[in-house]
């Protein structure tokens, strides 16, 4: 069975900082894409980092560049994303993938239930 779970979430203060992770089972972790997208209420699903299963190449959107680093660990078939910086914008649920591809084309083959995030102003 396929699992990608989230963890992380939670209340912070604008300006603070958390860590995300997304543990995974059930399908080969090494030979996929790990992403992160997120939705707020009443908006559409933002893709914002990924992390590339064949060189561990790091990607962004220009809104979480510089505040958010994503990182995998493959021994541990776990993904993390470390936000630091929050802004009250950034409150959403959050959501990691797996694609094969899902740096070049966010097609997802497997997704967790989300962890939600809310900042505080």
């Amino acid at each position: 069975e396929v699992q990608l779970v989230e963890s992380g979430g939670g209340l912070v203060q604008a300006g603070g900082s958390l860590r995300l992770s997304c543990t995974t089972s059930g399908f080969t972790f090494d030979d996929y894409d790990i992403g992160w997208f997120r939705q707020a209420p009443g908006k559409e699903r933002e893709g914002i980092s990924c992390i590339s299963r064949r060189n561990g190449g790091t990607y962004y959107v220009d809104s979480v560049k510089g505040r958010f680093t994503i990182s995998r660990d493959n021994a541990k078939n776990t993904v993390y994303l470390q936000m630091n910086s929050l802004k009250p914008e950034d409150t959403a649920v959050y959501h990691c993938a797996a694609g094969p591809h899902w740096c070049t084309d966010e097609a997802t083959n497997y997704w967790g239930e989300g962890t939600l995030v809310t900042v505080s102003s």
